[in-house]
Formats: C-alpha cells, structure tokens, sequence
C-alpha cells in the first residue's frame, strides 16, 4: 500500500440515510428576516469597512453578503488557501502528463435537501453554462448501504416511505416511520414501534420542552436504548450519533439529533426541502464550488489576505479597534475596520478574545465549555472504478465509525484517469473517519495511538470487514493506487493534535452557543458553533450564522439594505396545535401527551 501524506478539509453531515432511517428532529427555531434580500443592495448608514476574520463557508458566506450592500469587505484567512474544512485540495506531486493533481480534502461533501440557506448562496455563485449557478453541480444519490460486518447489509433507497401522507396525524406519522424503519431486516416489530413513538413525542414537543428538557437528555436516554436490544442500539442509537455528530449516543443531545432527524424524515415526505436528502458535488468541491465563489467575490471588490492569523482583538472605547494579525514571515500586523466578523472555528475564534473582550460580553466566555472532536477524512485511490453503491457507505459496525463514499461516478462528464493524477487512477473513495479513540481491529490500538500509515491500514481493514464479507470481493487490495489523510492532523508522537476539528454537541451545549451580535456594538460572530436553528455544526449551521451576523452589522449601521433571509427548518402546520397543547402541558409541569415512558 503506498501513501501519500495530505491536504484537505470539510465538515460532513454524513450518514446519508442512516440518519434518515432514524430520523427525529427539532421543529426549528430560526427567522426569516426578508423575503428577496440579494437583489436589493443598499448602502450603509454608517462606516463601511469590515474585517472578515476567517475564510471558511462563515467568513465567505458574510464577505458575500456585505459586499453586495455595498461594503468594503476584506477576508483575512490563517491558512494558505480558502474554504475552510470545505475545501478540496491537490495531492503533492500526484498529476502527470499535463493532468490535474489527484483531489484531497478534509472530508466528502454532504448537502441535503434539508438545507435552505447555503443552496440559495449557491444559486448565487455564477458557474458557466448553469443557469442555477453552483447550485447546479449538486447531484442527488438514490440510496444509502449500512453496512454490517458479519451481517447481511441493509440497502436503502431513498423514497421509501412511499406515498406521503397528505395529513400528518400522529396515527399517520407512526405508519409513516414504521414504513421507513420495516426496511432494518433483523429489528423486532415491537421495538420499531416503539422507536416511532419516540419520535412523535419529539416531534410533538413543543420548543421550550425541546429546548429545556430534551437538551439535558441524551438521546441514548431518550430512546430507551439501554432496554433494547442490539440492533436497536447499534442502528437507532450509537450509529447515528457516532456517525453523524460525531459524538456518543451517551452524552449526545436529544435537542441535537431530534431536530436533524426530524428535517430528514420531512425531506422524505417531500415536505420543505431545497432537494432530494442526499446530495453531492459532481466535481472536486474547489472546482464546483469554493473556486468559482472566490472568483466571484473578487468581482464584488472582496479583498483576500492569506496566511493571516489573528492573534488578538484590541478593545478601546467599547468598540473593537484593531485585530492583531500575525503573516506568515511571523511578523505582526494592526489591522483596522469599522466592524469585525469573527469566522473562526470556535477552538480558533476563543484564543482571541482576550479578558478584556471577554468582560465586555460574557457570553463570550461559556464559549470555553463548548466542546470539539476529530471528524477527519482519508480518500483512497483506486486503479478501477468501485461505484459500491449509488450514495453513501455506512459502515455501522466499524469501531472508528466509518462513512464513504465513491465519487468518480458523481462527477459526470470527467473522465477520472484523463482528467487526474498519473493515468492510472480510475475512483477515489472518499471516507470520514468519526472515532479517534477506540482501538480498531488490526493493531488494538486508537486512531490517535497509530501512525498515518497505520491508520490507512486499519480504515482500509475495517472497511474490507464490512464489504468483503458476503461472498464477493468489493474492496481489492490491488486495485490500491494511493492514499491521502488531511494533514491538518499530527500522527506518530506522544501528542497528537488536529487543527481542524468539529464542534461536537453534548447535552447542555446548546446554553453555550452564543447569538450572532455580540455585546460589544461593532463584533459579531459567525461560525458553525453560533445558535441557529439547525443546531448541528455544518455548512448550512455556519452559512445561516453569517447571514444572522450580517443582519445586526446592518442593523448597527444603519443600513437601508434588505436584511438577509434566514430560512428555519421546516414545521409541519399539523403539528403545532398538538406542540401548543404540549406548551400547556409543560407550563403545568406534565409529560408530553404520547411519552408513555
């Protein structure tokens, strides 16, 4: 096996159907502002120049959206190129013959049709012969392998639940989620029912009981997962949150994974999604996405500077006057604007805010509590093409919570082994690797305890045992080209470190996340890590938190600009007479009506 080390990004919402196939979800809770906001551009009131502090999907989706109201916007951005864990990036030394670099990245692209805000930045982006812009490389997958080692493997396809129902009466609702879940052979009746009537009563719940109730119960909890049986655990407890949110069923919010859950099982009933429930890039996400969008800014007057890393925000006056900026060469630089937007990670934006920034706004100190984990991507290089399945790769079972998927047959009209590398390669399987800290299958040690190579070796292994073990050869260990692992992470000494991690979501992480304003009148945050209403650290989280942010920037100059929309989830109009009921019954201190414990 040959190795390549790597370079690369993302953040994945990953577990395709896994999360559909237990879905539960938050009747969100975000406001839309305006309803056409970017063909209306204004100018601002007051001062005009912003500091963009980040250029991940947060500080992009910002710069955006100021610079088409008229503001002089410039992004200062730590790493050497742009898109934070989103971007694509080449594999050193990889392309021959005048073909481009082998495509690396920080993980695959999930975008689901439960996402309203970054599909509408997307439309926006000009892409040549799209009309819909970059809106249009989204590629819709069909179905969704769980797959299990020593088990027969659960493929599921994607409009399972079969004809809606019109009306979505709770009786209605139960038939639809048991219709769903029928498709998890070897899960006894009475457990599936069960799990659906746990869902009603989430779904049911009105928002001050998701909010202070379900935020302090695990969803391990909540689900009853303890008195079931294994399946029941792995499928509709541990997998899901492991694999989705990156954090333990244990100790995972309920709010968290009711409210994604919960958009899920809507986008499959076709009620308010932008799209189909899984969706992909056609193409290496800079060259669908981030390189087109920059391009596009640039046009805006947006103004970039790479390998800045602020160091430090100075207070004077109440106001934030200068960020101290450190280049590349480790000189320091002051640099100054009429407003800030801080669009960093939170692991990155909290070593800013110094104690006089932190007295100015406490709420910028709970942000100490909110916790990350490693949520990083391997892709592997193929010499055949190895479309295992039309969508995402599951792997349930595997003790570092593995989810891939196989790109090539995504990207229509690109000829992989023309187009990339040295001729030979025909695919890239791309893969999320969301536990770092249990011992895998070959060498008993965690992720975190072996080398890079060791790691390829164990992912490679633990994807085999999924694969390989129903009779036919899926994964073959000559078909191997190559491999590249972000090397944003550090292997093989006594600290491992990642620069690049997840905010992950632990019961009582919500009374953490901070709103997009800050009290201090010219700072505003925007991050996957800001309260919005998908609740979960994604693309879509960060995107809506810098439209939030965008909003009270306009707000505190005194702009005349529409305001950004801010679409929220979806809500099913049947069920809010029964979540007003459920209000009443919480004010008085009662369960929800259908928690039959």
């Amino acid at each position: 096996m040959t190795g390549r080390t790597a370079h690369s990004t993302r953040r994945a919402f990953l577990g395709g159907a896994t999360a559909a196939a237990a879905t539960a979800a938050l009747g969100a809770t975000a406001t839309r502002a305006a309803a056409e906001p970017r063909h209306r551009r204004g100018r601002p009131a007051g001062g005009r120049s912003v500091a963009v502090l980040g250029g991940g999907v947060a500080g992009l989706t910002a710069a955006h959206e100021l610079a088409e109201r008229g503001f002089e916007v410039t992004v200062h951005e730590r790493k050497s190129a742009l898109g934070g864990k989103a971007r694509s990036m080449d594999v050193p030394d990889s392309a021959r013959g005048g073909r481009k670099p082998l495509p690396g990245e920080h993980g695959f692209r999930f975008i689901p049709g439960i996402y309203q805000n970054l599909p509408d930045t997307l439309r926006r982006i000009p892409f040549p012969g799209n009309p819909g812009g970059c809106h249009d490389n989204l590629v819709p997958s069909t179905e969704v392998l769980i797959a299990r080692i020593g088990r027969e493997d659960i493929r599921v396809p994607f409009g399972i639940v079969g004809t809606p129902p019109p009306v979505l009466t709770p009786d209605a609702f139960l038939r639809a989620v048991r219709g769903l879940l029928d498709n998890f052979a070897g899960l006894p009746a009475h457990e599936i029912a069960y799990f659906a009537g746990r869902l009603l009563v989430w779904f049911t719940s009105c928002d001050r009981r998701r909010t202070e109730q379900w935020e302090r119960v695990p969803w391990f909890d909540f689900t009853r997962a303890g008195r079931m049986s294994p399946d029941y655990r792995r499928l509709l407890a541990i997998g899901i949150t492991r694999n989705i949110i990156a954090t333990k069923a244990e100790v995972a919010s309920t709010k968290t994974v009711g409210t994604c859950a919960e958009a899920f099982l809507f986008n499959l009933l076709g009620r308010g999604a932008d799209g189909q429930p899984d969706r992909v890039l056609n193409a290496p996400t800079n060259e669908a996405w981030i390189d087109p969008w920059v391009s596009h800014l640039r046009s805006l007057g947006v103004r970039f500077q790479l390998g800045h890393e602020v160091r430090d925000l100075t207070l004077d006056g109440g106001r934030i006057t200068e960020a101290v900026i450190q280049d590349a060469g480790g000189a320091r630089h002051s640099v100054t604007a009429d407003y800030f937007v801080s669009a960093m990670p939170v692991e990155h934006a909290r070593t800013t805010w110094n104690e006089q920034v932190r007295a100015a706004d406490p709420q910028l100190a709970r942000c100490d509590r909110l916790q990350t984990d490693w949520m990083t991507g391997v892709q592997f290089y193929l010499t055949q093409p190895t479309p295992i399945v039309h969508g995402h790769v599951n792997h349930i079972d595997s003790p570092w919570s593995l989810t891939a998927v196989s790109q090539a047959q995504f990207w229509a009209g690109r000829d992989f082994r023309a187009d990339y590398g040295d001729g030979t390669v025909a695919d890239c399987l791309s893969v999320d690797v969301s536990e770092w800290n249990k011992p895998g299958i070959l060498y008993g040690r965690t992720a975190k305890q072996c080398t890079r190579e060791e790691v390829i070796r164990e992912v490679w292994a633990q994807m085999k045992a999924g694969l390989n073990d129903t009779g036919r050869t899926v994964l073959s260990d000559s078909a191997l080209h190559s491999w590249f692992l972000d090397p944003a992470v550090e292997l093989g000494g006594p600290r491992p470190a990642n620069d690049e991690q997840l905010l992950i979501h632990p019961t009582g992480t919500w009374y953490d996340r901070p709103p997009a304003r800050t009290a201090i009148p010219n700072l505003f945050l925007a991050g996957d890590y800001v309260a919005t209403d998908i609740d979960l650290a994604t693309m879509e989280g960060a995107n809506a938190a810098a439209r939030s942010a965008v909003n009270a920037l306009l707000d505190e100059s005194g702009s005349d600009a529409e305001r950004c929309t801010v679409t929220p989830l979806y809500r099913a109009p049947e069920l809010e007479g029964l979540k007003r009921q459920d209000e009443i019954r919480f004010s008085l201190g009662l369960g929800n009506a259908f928690d039959l414990g």
